[in-house]
């Protein structure tokens, strides 16, 4: 079972791998990369992320009592028309850096 999936248009990320890469932030910062499919996120403390790329702050929300967390994705899948079902997604993330990147 994916840490990261895609459902009703909104991000899902398991409980253990929002902690590690958002910590207790409320918001992310967010960049998708069209030419890469790849969506990047960082938590809205990265400011040097939000320098380096054109992003946009995302609430964070938490899903369920065991902290999963979710993430609207509406405006960037009609945006770059990316397909919307729901699926597992690949994603990738280095420990004990603040960044995830989520592949379409």
């Amino acid at each position: 079972m994916s840490q990261v999936k895609l459902r009703t248009q909104h991000l899902l990320i398991d409980a253990a791998l929002a902690a590690e890469v958002f910590g207790s932030s409320a918001q992310v910062h967010t960049v998708f990369y069209a030419n890469q499919q790849s969506l990047l996120l960082a938590p809205m403390e990265d400011e040097l992320f939000a320098k380096i790329h054109k992003t946009a702050l995302q609430m964070l929300k938490s899903r369920n009592l065991q902290g999963d967390k979710s993430i609207s994705l509406q405006e960037l899948i009609i945006d770059h028309d990316l397909d919307d079902s729901d699926r597992d997604l690949a994603f990738s993330h280095q420990p004990g850096i603040q960044l995830l990147q989520v592949k379409f």
